[in-house]
């Protein structure tokens, strides 16, 4: 029988207070959730499941459909962006590209969420650096209104969920023994073919990974929707700030909240169920 090392301990009871932690923050956030609002009063009522029956009003209902979309928008072209820039990361040979590549994909991580979403408000902005390279190489007549947009809160997003997306698909890469794709192109296939039947299936469990993360990643974001989208963008997460500390009703923003994260729940347990024979494919 092998021994536990001595140092699992220190390792085990960090986590242990961290989900003790969590756990009674989200138990203090149901509580809420199920208290009437008192307007004007920071003090909460008595029990009621009102909280829950209104986010059946078309408001919520929509901020819950555009979080979905937004999200499945940004996994998408986050996946379409960084999976060639991961696929050049693990098998390039050059390596200064190699470290060009790994550079610019790390460094985006050493920087906070908002100074990224700001970088970009002066990208969008109709002052901003797209617009004036688009009106002065004449392609455009006025300027873009990417501001206060979905297609800016997306494209943002995807900025800031890229990084993780290209580490991700780069290990699932890594672990694709390059001789599959020399036994394929040895018996007539062309170096296309050979990605598309091979390195492409023997990659899909890190493609479904980084497609999951990103989803929840964007589902949960709130300083990229609120600073982009300007408050015209709803999303789940812009409302609970809204409710919560605009309009001091804490707990319909906590019924949100609850609901945000069981939508979460669900949606990625049928997207992991969906994708299920993906990952099997992969299997090697």
């Amino acid at each position: 029988m092998t021994r536990r090392p001595a140092f699992v301990g220190w390792f085990l009871l960090p986590a242990i207070l961290t989900a003790l932690g969590l756990t009674i923050a989200m138990l203090t956030v149901l509580q809420y959730s199920v208290r009437a609002y008192i307007p004007g009063s920071l003090d909460v009522g008595g029990f009621t499941l009102d909280n829950f029956q209104d986010l059946m009003k078309g408001l919520y209902a929509r901020a819950f459909l555009n979080t979905v979309w937004l999200s499945f928008k940004t996994a998408l072209f986050g996946l379409m962006l960084s999976y060639p820039l991961a696929y050049t990361l693990v098998r390039t040979r050059t390596a200064w590209l190699k470290s060009c590549i790994l550079i610019i994909a790390i460094t985006p991580l050493f920087l906070g969420e908002v100074v990224r979403t700001y970088s970009w408000i002066i990208v969008l902005g109709n002052s901003g650096f797209l617009n004036s390279l688009l009106l002065a190489i004449g392609l455009i007549d006025k300027p873009l209104q990417l501001m206060f947009t979905n297609t800016g809160v997306v494209l943002a997003l995807v900025h800031v969920t890229m990084p993780i997306m290209v580490l991700m698909l780069a290990t699932g890469l890594s672990h694709i023994d390059i001789a599959y794709e020399k036994a394929a192109t040895s018996l007539g296939a062309s170096p296309f073919r050979a990605f598309l039947t091979i390195t492409l299936p023997l990659s899909l469990p890190g493609v479904v990974a980084s497609v999951t993360t990103a989803f929840a990643w964007t589902f949960s974001a709130f300083a990229t929707p609120q600073l982009i989208g300007g408050g015209r963008v709803s999303t789940v997460a812009t409302l609970v700030y809204q409710l919560g500390f605009s309009s001091l009703n804490f707990p319909f923003a906590a019924a949100l909240s609850m609901a945000g994260l069981a939508m979460t729940v669900v949606l990625l347990a049928a997207l992991k169920r969906m994708t299920r024979p993906l990952q099997n494919v992969g299997i090697h």
